[in-house]
């Protein structure tokens, strides 16, 4: 038997790699506790057994394992349901009861394949071979098997463009009801919907592209190297998001040598805090304060302003004008027709004065020199 390791064998069996590595995260004690993140890494880590079973299939490793020809056939129905609870969780925070009901296809799936994973080595080599390499010369002495299973394709492509549907309608209203252009938001939450939900769209597409242009499982190779690339991104964006990059000098340490609050926890506190601050917009109030702030998301005056101070490298006033100044620049860009005194005041301001003093250290302009350029 001659093994094929090619340049797409090497960027599958990587991929896999980086999801099992990335799913470490998503999984740990404190990512855990944020349900979006358990979902994410459900669909991460069937991915990656979807992707290690083509691997093997595809390089023909496969014949020293051959008990796990089809093994991931289960995990390819957690994709859909995870990707959707991972919508849900991100845009409502938590999802019902009901999510346990997503996962039924799944467990049916495996039990009925139980027969055919009790079966012979030589019966499965015949399911790879023919699959892998058709017409395939199979074992002839045992061509008939007492189980044969569905051509799951069909059934795993229907669940999994069910649920990107349902996803992909929950994330449009998500925009709609925040008043966010699809492919223009600054909304850090939304830009991860909109990733997740182009990355699946262009899965399925490549899926069925494939299987019509490849006979059997001949071409899984081609997008199995593709889902590679969205794990990639994934691990891309959780190094970005890192606090590892931002720490702080020793003389910053000593400034809050006396806090409690962990990289992790802090790392949880900043995200919170920009949700916050994009959809809630609490700095819209002119009452708006740091004990307010704090208050609202349940921690310390002083584990806010470490986070404030050390993750966005601002004091709480320098925080606020820059929501505010934000805020006034789209007023002013889609409702020409407001009076600039209005706008200071309906973004937090009691006085035109102090709206003009901000919006021209940040913008370097003024209301008006901003609004007629």
């Amino acid at each position: 038997m001659t093994y094929t390791v090619d340049l797409f064998a090497i960027f599958i069996f990587l991929g896999v790699v980086q999801a099992g590595f990335l799913s470490l995260f998503f999984f740990s004690k404190e990512n855990r506790k944020i349900e979006a993140n358990v979902y994410e890494g459900m669909m991460v880590l069937s991915m990656a057994g979807c992707t290690f079973e083509i691997f093997l299939c595809y390089t023909g490793y496969i014949l020293k394992c051959l008990w796990l020809v089809d093994f991931s056939e289960p995990l390819a129905f957690i994709i859909g349901p995870a990707f959707y609870l991972m919508v849900i969780s991100l845009i409502y925070g938590k999802t019902d009861k009901t999510r346990y009901y997503h996962f039924i296809i799944p467990v049916l799936w495996f039990l009925i394949q139980i027969p055919f994973f009790v079966q012979a080595d030589n019966i499965k080599f015949n399911a790879w071979i023919g699959a892998y390499h058709p017409p395939g010369l199979r074992d002839r002495e045992t061509n008939a098997t007492f189980f044969t299973l569905p051509d799951h394709s069909r059934f795993i492509l229907v669940h999994l463009v069910t649920y990107t549907a349902l996803g992909l309608v929950a994330t449009i209203r998500a925009f709609q009801k925040r008043k966010e252009p699809f492919w223009r938001t600054r909304q850090v939450t939304l830009k991860k919907l909109r990733f997740h939900v182009v990355q699946i769209v262009v899965v399925i597409f490549l899926f069925v592209l494939v299987k019509i242009l490849n006979r059997g499982d001949t071409g899984d190779h081609l997008f199995a190297a593709y889902i590679s690339i969205p794990i990639y991104l994934i691990s891309f964006h959780v190094i970005r998001q890192s606090g590892f990059f931002k720490q702080p000098s020793l003389l910053d340490q000593q400034k809050y040598k006396t806090s409690s609050i962990t990289p992790e926890q802090q790392q949880q506190l900043l995200a919170r805090l920009k949700e916050m601050m994009s959809t809630s917009k609490p700095y819209l109030r002119p009452d708006f304060s740091l004990p307010d702030l704090a208050n609202q998301l349940h921690v310390t005056i002083h584990q806010l302003s470490q986070v404030i101070n050390e993750g966005l490298g601002k004091s709480f006033f320098e925080m606020t004008a820059q929501y505010r100044v934000e805020e006034a620049q789209r007023v002013l860009k889609e409702q020409s027709h407001i009076k600039i005194e209005e706008i200071a005041e309906q973004v937090g301001y009691n006085s035109k004065s102090a709206f003009n003093t901000s919006f021209k250290k940040i913008t370097g302009k003024t209301p008006s020199e901003w609004r007629n350029q």
